[in-house]
Protein backbone atom coordinates (compact mmCIF):
# COMPACT_ATOMS: atom_id res chain seq x y z
CA UNK A 1 0.00 0.00 0.00
CA UNK A 2 1.26 3.16 -0.62
CA UNK A 3 1.88 6.40 1.20
CA UNK A 4 -0.93 8.08 -0.17
CA UNK A 5 -3.14 4.99 0.41
CA UNK A 6 -2.30 4.85 4.03
CA UNK A 7 -2.60 8.45 4.86
CA UNK A 8 -6.61 8.31 2.74
CA UNK A 9 -7.16 5.49 5.14
CA UNK A 10 -5.86 7.21 8.62
CA UNK A 11 -8.02 10.35 7.62
CA UNK A 12 -10.85 8.72 6.62
CA UNK A 13 -10.92 6.77 9.72
CA UNK A 14 -10.24 9.52 12.41
CA UNK A 15 -12.30 12.22 10.64
CA UNK A 16 -16.22 12.16 9.39
CA UNK A 17 -15.93 10.25 6.14
CA UNK A 18 -19.77 10.52 4.92
CA UNK A 19 -22.19 13.41 4.78
CA UNK A 20 -23.99 11.80 7.82
CA UNK A 21 -20.53 12.15 9.68
CA UNK A 22 -19.83 15.22 8.92
CA UNK A 23 -23.30 16.70 9.91
CA UNK A 24 -23.13 14.83 13.20
CA UNK A 25 -19.70 16.57 13.54
CA UNK A 26 -20.69 20.02 12.84
CA UNK A 27 -23.60 19.68 15.00
CA UNK A 28 -22.25 18.75 18.32
CA UNK A 29 -18.69 20.82 17.00
CA UNK A 30 -21.60 23.70 17.10
CA UNK A 31 -23.58 22.81 20.00
CA UNK A 32 -20.37 22.09 22.52
CA UNK A 33 -18.62 25.63 20.88
CA UNK A 34 -21.71 27.88 22.18
CA UNK A 35 -21.02 26.07 25.54
CA UNK A 36 -17.23 26.04 26.15
CA UNK A 37 -16.82 29.55 23.78
CA UNK A 38 -19.33 31.25 26.10
CA UNK A 39 -18.31 29.80 29.32
CA UNK A 40 -14.30 30.63 28.29
CA UNK A 41 -15.38 34.27 27.73
CA UNK A 42 -17.57 34.78 30.43
CA UNK A 43 -15.87 33.53 33.06
CA UNK A 44 -12.31 32.29 34.22
CA UNK A 45 -13.39 28.64 35.48
CA UNK A 46 -11.54 26.71 32.75
CA UNK A 47 -8.41 28.36 33.63
CA UNK A 48 -6.94 30.49 36.26
CA UNK A 49 -3.44 31.18 37.14
CA UNK A 50 -4.11 31.11 41.19
CA UNK A 51 -6.08 27.82 41.19
CA UNK A 52 -4.11 24.96 40.37
CA UNK A 53 -6.64 22.43 40.89
CA UNK A 54 -10.41 21.51 42.23
CA UNK A 55 -12.24 24.47 40.79
CA UNK A 56 -14.97 22.29 38.93
CA UNK A 57 -15.20 18.57 39.95
CA UNK A 58 -11.51 17.79 40.93
CA UNK A 59 -10.60 18.86 37.56
CA UNK A 60 -6.75 19.97 37.21
CA UNK A 61 -6.93 22.22 34.46
CA UNK A 62 -4.18 24.94 35.56
CA UNK A 63 -1.88 22.01 36.72
CA UNK A 64 -2.30 19.70 33.56
CA UNK A 65 -2.36 22.63 31.19
CA UNK A 66 1.02 23.83 32.83
CA UNK A 67 2.91 20.89 33.41
CA UNK A 68 0.67 17.50 31.44
CA UNK A 69 -0.30 16.48 35.28
CA UNK A 70 2.22 14.14 37.24
CA UNK A 71 4.18 12.04 35.19
CA UNK A 72 3.72 8.80 37.65
CA UNK A 73 0.34 8.70 36.31
CA UNK A 74 0.40 11.19 33.01
CA UNK A 75 4.43 9.98 31.98
CA UNK A 76 3.99 11.45 28.28
CA UNK A 77 1.25 14.29 28.54
CA UNK A 78 3.94 16.71 29.30
CA UNK A 79 5.11 16.91 25.40
CA UNK A 80 1.26 17.19 24.34
CA UNK A 81 0.52 19.88 26.73
CA UNK A 82 3.31 21.84 26.23
CA UNK A 83 2.24 21.77 22.66
CA UNK A 84 -1.34 22.78 23.33
CA UNK A 85 -0.25 25.62 25.60
CA UNK A 86 2.49 27.11 22.64
CA UNK A 87 -0.70 27.27 20.56
CA UNK A 88 -3.12 29.15 22.82
CA UNK A 89 -0.28 31.48 23.50
CA UNK A 90 0.21 31.84 20.04
CA UNK A 91 -3.67 32.74 19.45
CA UNK A 92 -3.76 34.71 23.20
CA UNK A 93 -0.87 36.31 22.08
CA UNK A 94 1.20 35.20 25.00
CA UNK A 95 -1.59 36.24 27.66
CA UNK A 96 -3.56 33.93 29.95
CA UNK A 97 -7.04 35.85 29.23
CA UNK A 98 -10.31 34.96 27.71
CA UNK A 99 -9.12 34.08 24.34
CA UNK A 100 -6.36 31.36 25.86
CA UNK A 101 -9.14 29.88 27.66
CA UNK A 102 -10.78 30.02 24.50
CA UNK A 103 -8.76 27.85 22.39
CA UNK A 104 -8.43 25.34 25.18
CA UNK A 105 -11.98 24.76 25.21
CA UNK A 106 -12.38 24.67 21.32
CA UNK A 107 -9.58 21.74 21.48
CA UNK A 108 -11.59 19.97 24.32
CA UNK A 109 -14.95 20.33 21.95
CA UNK A 110 -12.84 19.02 18.84
CA UNK A 111 -12.11 16.19 20.77
CA UNK A 112 -14.80 15.73 22.35
CA UNK A 113 -16.98 16.37 18.71
CA UNK A 114 -14.56 13.24 17.25
CA UNK A 115 -15.02 10.90 19.95
CA UNK A 116 -19.30 11.03 19.58
CA UNK A 117 -18.39 10.70 15.18
CA UNK A 118 -16.40 7.39 16.48
CA UNK A 119 -19.01 6.27 18.33
CA UNK A 120 -21.19 6.46 15.30
CA UNK A 121 -18.57 5.26 12.96
CA UNK A 122 -18.68 2.11 15.14
CA UNK A 123 -22.57 1.67 15.78
CA UNK A 124 -22.57 2.14 11.92
CA UNK A 125 -20.00 0.36 10.68
CA UNK A 126 -19.18 -2.42 13.28
CA UNK A 127 -22.77 -3.23 14.39
CA UNK A 128 -23.96 -2.28 11.60
CA UNK A 129 -27.10 -0.80 13.11
CA UNK A 130 -30.16 1.13 11.80
CA UNK A 131 -29.48 4.46 11.21
CA UNK A 132 -32.24 5.84 13.76
CA UNK A 133 -30.74 3.79 16.40
CA UNK A 134 -27.40 4.72 15.92
CA UNK A 135 -28.56 8.43 15.99
CA UNK A 136 -30.89 7.78 18.98
CA UNK A 137 -27.23 6.16 20.71
CA UNK A 138 -25.56 8.77 19.62
CA UNK A 139 -27.95 11.47 21.07
CA UNK A 140 -27.99 9.49 24.57
CA UNK A 141 -24.08 9.63 24.82
CA UNK A 142 -24.30 13.15 23.70
CA UNK A 143 -25.81 14.03 27.10
CA UNK A 144 -23.56 12.43 29.32
CA UNK A 145 -21.96 14.40 32.15
CA UNK A 146 -18.78 12.92 30.80
CA UNK A 147 -19.39 14.41 27.32
CA UNK A 148 -20.69 17.79 28.49
CA UNK A 149 -18.24 18.34 30.95
CA UNK A 150 -15.14 17.30 28.74
CA UNK A 151 -16.44 19.25 25.75
CA UNK A 152 -15.06 22.44 27.46
CA UNK A 153 -12.33 21.19 30.01
CA UNK A 154 -8.81 20.61 28.98
CA UNK A 155 -7.87 17.87 30.80
CA UNK A 156 -6.17 14.74 29.56
CA UNK A 157 -9.26 12.56 30.40
CA UNK A 158 -11.15 14.79 27.02
CA UNK A 159 -8.28 13.50 24.77
CA UNK A 160 -8.20 9.85 25.93
CA UNK A 161 -11.62 9.70 25.26
CA UNK A 162 -10.95 10.43 21.93
CA UNK A 163 -7.92 8.23 21.61
CA UNK A 164 -9.53 5.17 23.55
CA UNK A 165 -12.43 5.58 21.07
CA UNK A 166 -10.42 5.58 17.73
CA UNK A 167 -7.81 2.75 18.66
CA UNK A 168 -11.42 0.60 19.82
CA UNK A 169 -12.97 1.47 15.92
CA UNK A 170 -9.41 1.50 14.62
CA UNK A 171 -8.90 -2.01 15.90
CA UNK A 172 -12.53 -3.50 15.57
CA UNK A 173 -12.03 -2.44 12.06
CA UNK A 174 -8.72 -4.56 11.60
CA UNK A 175 -10.52 -7.80 13.46
CA UNK A 176 -13.48 -7.50 11.38
CA UNK A 177 -11.51 -7.62 7.71
CA UNK A 178 -9.35 -10.36 9.82
CA UNK A 179 -6.46 -8.47 9.63
CA UNK A 180 -3.53 -8.03 12.58
CA UNK A 181 -3.32 -4.87 14.73
CA UNK A 182 -0.17 -3.00 12.51
CA UNK A 183 3.10 -2.54 14.34
CA UNK A 184 2.97 1.12 13.72
CA UNK A 185 -0.85 1.49 14.74
CA UNK A 186 0.15 -0.27 18.12
CA UNK A 187 3.34 1.81 19.27
CA UNK A 188 1.13 4.99 18.09
CA UNK A 189 -1.23 3.98 20.30
CA UNK A 190 0.62 2.80 22.85
CA UNK A 191 2.94 5.75 23.23
CA UNK A 192 -0.48 8.55 23.11
CA UNK A 193 -2.57 6.40 25.11
CA UNK A 194 -0.75 5.40 28.17
CA UNK A 195 1.62 8.24 27.58
CA UNK A 196 -1.92 10.25 28.37
CA UNK A 197 -2.73 7.50 31.40
CA UNK A 198 -0.63 5.00 32.15
CA UNK A 199 -2.79 2.59 33.20
CA UNK A 200 -4.85 2.79 29.89
CA UNK A 201 -1.57 1.26 28.33
CA UNK A 202 -2.65 -2.62 28.96
CA UNK A 203 -5.98 -1.99 27.08
CA UNK A 204 -4.14 -1.22 23.55
CA UNK A 205 -2.98 -4.86 23.87
CA UNK A 206 -6.43 -6.25 24.18
CA UNK A 207 -7.80 -6.69 20.91
CA UNK A 208 -4.19 -8.33 19.97
CA UNK A 209 -5.38 -11.55 21.75
CA UNK A 210 -8.47 -11.71 18.97
CA UNK A 211 -6.85 -11.75 15.80
CA UNK A 212 -7.60 -14.75 13.57
CA UNK A 213 -6.10 -17.71 14.45
CA UNK A 214 -3.17 -16.21 17.38
CA UNK A 215 -2.97 -19.19 19.27
CA UNK A 216 -3.12 -21.76 16.51
CA UNK A 217 0.25 -20.51 15.06
CA UNK A 218 3.53 -19.98 16.71
CA UNK A 219 4.66 -17.33 13.93
CA UNK A 220 1.47 -15.34 14.62
CA UNK A 221 2.07 -15.55 18.18
CA UNK A 222 5.58 -14.88 18.09
CA UNK A 223 4.64 -11.90 15.36
CA UNK A 224 2.21 -10.34 18.32
CA UNK A 225 4.82 -10.47 21.25
CA UNK A 226 7.05 -8.56 18.84
CA UNK A 227 4.98 -5.91 18.23
CA UNK A 228 3.90 -5.84 21.84
CA UNK A 229 7.49 -5.72 23.41
CA UNK A 230 8.59 -3.25 20.77
CA UNK A 231 5.26 -1.28 21.57
CA UNK A 232 6.40 -1.79 25.56
CA UNK A 233 10.35 -0.78 24.77
CA UNK A 234 9.31 2.91 22.81
CA UNK A 235 6.75 3.37 25.61
CA UNK A 236 9.21 2.71 28.17
CA UNK A 237 12.34 4.30 27.19
CA UNK A 238 10.19 7.42 26.61
CA UNK A 239 8.80 7.31 30.16
CA UNK A 240 12.51 7.26 31.57
CA UNK A 241 13.50 9.85 29.02
CA UNK A 242 10.74 12.57 30.10
CA UNK A 243 11.78 11.86 33.97
CA UNK A 244 15.70 12.13 33.00
CA UNK A 245 16.30 8.06 33.84
CA UNK A 246 15.16 8.49 38.02
CA UNK A 247 13.10 5.48 37.42
CA UNK A 248 13.66 5.38 41.85
CA UNK A 249 10.81 8.46 41.51
CA UNK A 250 7.90 6.57 40.19
CA UNK A 251 8.16 3.94 42.76
CA UNK A 252 7.58 6.43 45.56
CA UNK A 253 5.67 9.07 43.73
CA UNK A 254 3.20 6.02 42.53
CA UNK A 255 3.02 4.95 45.73
CA UNK A 256 2.43 8.45 47.47
CA UNK A 257 -0.05 8.72 45.06
CA UNK A 258 -2.45 5.56 45.17
CA UNK A 259 -2.50 6.44 49.35
CA UNK A 260 -3.92 9.80 48.56
CA UNK A 261 -6.22 9.16 46.13
CA UNK A 262 -7.96 5.80 47.80
CA UNK A 263 -8.33 6.51 51.82
CA UNK A 264 -11.10 9.62 51.09
CA UNK A 265 -14.42 8.64 52.41
CA UNK A 266 -17.14 11.11 51.57
CA UNK A 267 -20.07 8.11 51.06
CA UNK A 268 -20.22 4.29 51.49
CA UNK A 269 -18.60 2.75 48.92
CA UNK A 270 -21.58 1.33 47.41
CA UNK A 271 -22.66 4.47 47.02
CA UNK A 272 -19.46 5.86 45.82
CA UNK A 273 -19.36 2.81 43.19
CA UNK A 274 -22.92 3.81 41.67
CA UNK A 275 -22.91 7.24 42.05
CA UNK A 276 -20.12 8.55 41.36
CA UNK A 277 -18.45 5.38 39.08
CA UNK A 278 -21.22 3.91 37.06
CA UNK A 279 -23.55 6.94 37.46
CA UNK A 280 -21.90 10.00 37.56
CA UNK A 281 -20.30 9.71 34.39
CA UNK A 282 -23.98 9.82 32.88
CA UNK A 283 -25.90 11.30 35.36
CA UNK A 284 -25.03 14.40 37.27
CA UNK A 285 -25.88 14.32 40.93
CA UNK A 286 -26.30 16.65 43.18
CA UNK A 287 -23.33 19.58 43.63
CA UNK A 288 -21.83 20.37 47.10
CA UNK A 289 -19.31 23.67 47.39
CA UNK A 290 -16.48 23.45 49.20
CA UNK A 291 -13.72 26.17 50.47
CA UNK A 292 -10.77 25.17 48.92
CA UNK A 293 -7.25 27.03 48.57
CA UNK A 294 -4.03 27.16 47.16
CA UNK A 295 -1.45 26.58 50.04
CA UNK A 296 -0.04 30.34 48.68
CA UNK A 297 -2.65 31.99 50.64
CA UNK A 298 -5.40 32.18 47.81
CA UNK A 299 -8.71 31.08 49.14
CA UNK A 300 -11.96 29.71 46.40
CA UNK A 301 -14.72 27.59 45.84
CA UNK A 302 -14.66 24.15 44.89
CA UNK A 303 -17.58 22.39 43.51
CA UNK A 304 -17.85 18.48 43.69
CA UNK A 305 -19.96 16.15 43.31
CA UNK A 306 -22.32 14.70 46.04
CA UNK A 307 -23.91 11.27 46.12
CA UNK A 308 -27.60 11.02 44.54
CA UNK A 309 -30.76 11.88 46.54
CA UNK A 310 -33.37 10.69 43.97
CA UNK A 311 -34.79 6.97 44.52
CA UNK A 312 -35.52 8.01 40.40
CA UNK A 313 -30.99 8.13 39.63
CA UNK A 314 -30.45 5.15 41.59
CA UNK A 315 -33.14 3.49 39.42
CA UNK A 316 -32.30 5.05 35.87
CA UNK A 317 -28.39 3.87 36.87
CA UNK A 318 -29.12 0.45 37.81
CA UNK A 319 -31.44 0.12 34.72
CA UNK A 320 -28.52 1.22 32.60
CA UNK A 321 -26.09 -1.86 34.13
CA UNK A 322 -29.21 -4.24 33.69
CA UNK A 323 -29.24 -3.44 29.80
CA UNK A 324 -25.37 -3.82 30.07
CA UNK A 325 -25.11 -6.77 31.62
CA UNK A 326 -27.97 -8.01 28.84
CA UNK A 327 -26.18 -7.01 26.37
CA UNK A 328 -23.15 -8.71 27.17
CA UNK A 329 -24.68 -12.35 27.96
CA UNK A 330 -26.33 -12.20 25.06
CA UNK A 331 -23.16 -11.45 22.96
CA UNK A 332 -20.82 -13.45 25.48
CA UNK A 333 -19.47 -15.12 22.38
CA UNK A 334 -18.56 -11.59 19.99
CA UNK A 335 -15.04 -10.68 20.43
CA UNK A 336 -15.59 -7.53 20.23
CA UNK A 337 -17.68 -7.12 22.85
CA UNK A 338 -15.42 -9.17 25.00
CA UNK A 339 -12.78 -6.38 24.00
CA UNK A 340 -14.76 -3.82 25.37
CA UNK A 341 -15.94 -5.69 28.59
CA UNK A 342 -12.35 -6.58 29.28
CA UNK A 343 -11.38 -2.85 29.02
CA UNK A 344 -13.59 -1.51 31.25
CA UNK A 345 -13.11 -4.40 33.82
CA UNK A 346 -9.47 -2.62 33.96
CA UNK A 347 -11.35 0.28 35.29
CA UNK A 348 -13.56 -1.51 37.56
CA UNK A 349 -10.57 -2.88 39.40
CA UNK A 350 -8.87 0.32 39.62
CA UNK A 351 -11.29 2.11 41.07
CA UNK A 352 -13.80 -0.32 42.46
CA UNK A 353 -11.78 -2.92 44.04
CA UNK A 354 -8.51 -1.23 44.42
CA UNK A 355 -10.31 1.83 45.00
CA UNK A 356 -8.43 4.49 43.30
CA UNK A 357 -10.16 7.78 43.15
CA UNK A 358 -12.99 6.19 43.61
CA UNK A 359 -14.37 9.22 45.69
CA UNK A 360 -13.95 11.36 42.15
CA UNK A 361 -14.23 8.46 39.57
CA UNK A 362 -16.78 10.38 38.13
CA UNK A 363 -14.23 12.60 36.16
CA UNK A 364 -12.59 9.33 34.96
CA UNK A 365 -15.42 8.65 32.66
CA UNK A 366 -13.48 9.62 29.58
CA UNK A 367 -11.62 5.98 30.35
CA UNK A 368 -14.40 4.05 29.41
CA UNK A 369 -17.83 5.63 29.54
CA UNK A 370 -17.90 4.74 25.61
CA UNK A 371 -18.36 1.69 26.55
CA UNK A 372 -21.95 2.10 28.17
CA UNK A 373 -23.01 2.91 24.34
CA UNK A 374 -20.95 0.38 22.25
CA UNK A 375 -22.60 -2.12 24.89
CA UNK A 376 -25.97 -1.05 24.12
CA UNK A 377 -25.43 -1.20 20.59
CA UNK A 378 -24.63 -4.38 20.55
CA UNK A 379 -27.66 -5.28 22.42
CA UNK A 380 -29.93 -3.87 19.65
CA UNK A 381 -27.80 -6.24 17.28
CA UNK A 382 -28.40 -8.99 19.39
CA UNK A 383 -32.49 -8.94 18.56
CA UNK A 384 -32.07 -6.90 14.87
CA UNK A 385 -34.23 -9.67 13.69
CA UNK A 386 -36.77 -9.23 16.40
CA UNK A 387 -38.59 -5.55 15.50
CA UNK A 388 -40.36 -6.09 18.69
CA UNK A 389 -37.81 -6.15 20.82
CA UNK A 390 -35.91 -3.61 18.88
CA UNK A 391 -38.84 -1.18 19.52
CA UNK A 392 -39.18 -1.97 23.03
CA UNK A 393 -35.37 -1.07 23.07
CA UNK A 394 -35.72 1.74 21.64
CA UNK A 395 -38.29 2.92 23.83
CA UNK A 396 -36.60 2.33 26.85
CA UNK A 397 -33.33 4.27 25.58
CA UNK A 398 -35.75 7.05 24.70
CA UNK A 399 -37.00 7.32 28.33
CA UNK A 400 -33.69 7.01 29.27
CA UNK A 401 -32.92 9.90 27.00
CA UNK A 402 -35.38 12.27 28.00
CA UNK A 403 -34.79 12.01 31.63
CA UNK A 404 -30.92 11.88 31.67
CA UNK A 405 -31.16 15.37 29.12
CA UNK A 406 -33.54 16.91 31.26
CA UNK A 407 -31.57 16.28 34.64
CA UNK A 408 -28.65 17.25 33.17
CA UNK A 409 -29.81 20.33 31.70
CA UNK A 410 -31.07 21.07 35.36
CA UNK A 411 -27.49 20.46 37.08
CA UNK A 412 -26.11 23.05 33.96
CA UNK A 413 -28.43 25.75 35.31
CA UNK A 414 -26.54 25.11 38.86
CA UNK A 415 -22.90 24.93 37.45
CA UNK A 416 -23.54 28.31 36.03
CA UNK A 417 -25.37 30.03 39.20
CA UNK A 418 -22.39 28.43 40.48
CA UNK A 419 -20.01 30.30 38.02
CA UNK A 420 -22.32 33.46 38.30
CA UNK A 421 -21.64 33.82 41.83
CA UNK A 422 -17.72 32.98 41.89
CA UNK A 423 -16.17 32.94 38.46
CA UNK A 424 -17.20 36.26 36.88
Amino acid sequence: MSIQSKLYSFFKIVFPSTFTELGIFLFFLCVYGILGSYIALNYTIIFDDRIPWDAYFSFDNRSIVMTGGSFERHPLSYYFFNWLRELAFLFSEGKKDGTFRLVLAWMSNLMVSLSIVQVFKYLKNIIQLPLIISLVLVAFFSVFSTAIMLSFTPENFTYTLFLLMLFNYYAATRLKNEKKISPLALVAAGVTIGGLTITNLVKVFIPVFFEKNLFKSWKKLLDAFIRGLVTVICFVLLYLNRIEFKYENIFSKTSSQYEKFSNAEPASVWDMIVSFFFGGNMLFPGFIIRDKHNMKGFHYKGLFMDVYSSPISYLFVFIVLGLLVWSYCKNFKNKFVQIIVISFVIDIIIHCFMRFGLHTSYIYGGHFVFVYVLLLGWLFYAYKSSPKMMSLLTAIISVLLVYLGYNNYLRMEEFFDFLNQFYQ
